[in-house]
């Protein structure tokens, strides 16, 4: 509270100021830098309200999984991968509140047959890298002129997003026992020189009773693998269990739910005309390109405030 005072004070104090650059042309010029440093200042402070969450502060958990639309949508996914490592690593000049900057880590990549990549599960480390992309959870639609069609065709494609927090042994809100589970290990296929082919260093996991299975290969111990493993398969549990909870919620009101996991979140418009739309908050971008190349941070903007108007209203976001 003490900040906010101090900010009401500044707010007060250039308020009164402002009233005598009326007369005065130079004192007016002298006190824009200070309003635009303060408006600077009280949004910023406003962001930091948003996140309520208590996992915000956690890294993040992001795997792609391709959708509809054949060698396309395995591109989709490459290109959705791409996006979200160049947001996390911004320029000096770009680092905010909402691009604060993260360590990325590559752990499991599933090839396409001919381009692309199926699959892929990446960890975001930083400040508030759950907290943020966390709005990026669900399904997104690209739509573009195929660079795979000899017809130079429209085509539709869809990837599923599913951001989860990085979790470990010691937060007990997801508990897995030995018997819950299958450790298979395997060959690594990726990068690492002649060890990973040698060794059986990757691991893969499946929760028996939800059947989720989780891959690693990222590593050449196989220890290392299965510990990140299971840090994933916690956060995907996590994950799960807050969105039957949620369900749950909606029940108990009566409400009508989707019979499918997840629906589309974002449309990606190439063609005819160039449009990212996130179809719950409203939030569009003309710039296509610039979002596929990481400024997302509208996007984060538009759901961390809409999930807030959504909570006062005694809604659920999705």
């Amino acid at each position: 509270m003490a900040a906010w005072d101090q900010l009401e004070r500044r707010a007060r104090d250039m308020e009164e100021l402002a009233e005598l650059a009326h007369e005065d042309s130079e004192l007016a010029e002298q006190l824009i830098p200070d309003q635009l440093a303060l408006e600077r200042e009280v949004h910023q402070r406003e962001l930091a309200l948003l996140f309520n969450d208590p996992y915000a502060d956690h890294n993040a958990v992001v795997s792609i999984t391709v959708g509809q639309g054949g060698i396309d949508a395995q591109d989709w996914v490459e290109i959705l991968l791409r996006m979200y490592t160049r947001w996390a690593q911004p320029s000096s000049h770009q680092v905010s509140t909402l691009r604060p900057g993260c360590e990325v880590e590559l752990l499991d990549t599933s090839p396409g047959e001919e381009a692309g990549l199926k699959g892929a599960t990446v960890v975001l480390r930083g400040r508030r890298a759950y907290g943020l992309l966390r709005a990026e959870h669900g399904v997104h639609r690209l739509v573009r002129i195929s660079p795979f069609d000899q017809n130079h065709r429209r085509h539709t494609s869809f990837a599923l997003v599913e951001v989860m927090p990085e979790l470990d042994e010691a937060e007990e809100e997801v508990v897995i026992g030995p018997d819950d589970i299958r450790i298979d290990t395997y060959r690594s296929t990726g990068a690492g020189g002649q060890h990973v082919n040698k060794t059986d260093s990757a691991v893969r996991i499946t929760h028996l009773s939800t059947g989720l299975v989780v891959s690693v290969q990222n590593e050449r111990s196989q220890i290392k693998n299965r510990e990140i493993a299971m840090r994933i398969l916690r956060g995907r549990l996590f994950q799960r269990q807050q969105e039957e909870a949620a369900r749950r919620r909606e029940e108990l009101r009566g409400d009508v739910l989707p019979a499918e996991f997840g629906s589309q979140i974002r449309n990606y418009v190439m063609q005819p005309y160039t449009l990212v739309k996130d179809l719950r908050t409203g939030v569009e971008v003309g710039n296509v390109q610039a979002v596929l190349d990481g400024e997302i941070e509208p996007f984060l903007e538009g759901w961390l405030r809409w999930r807030l108007g959504e909570r006062v209203n005694g809604q659920r976001p999705d």
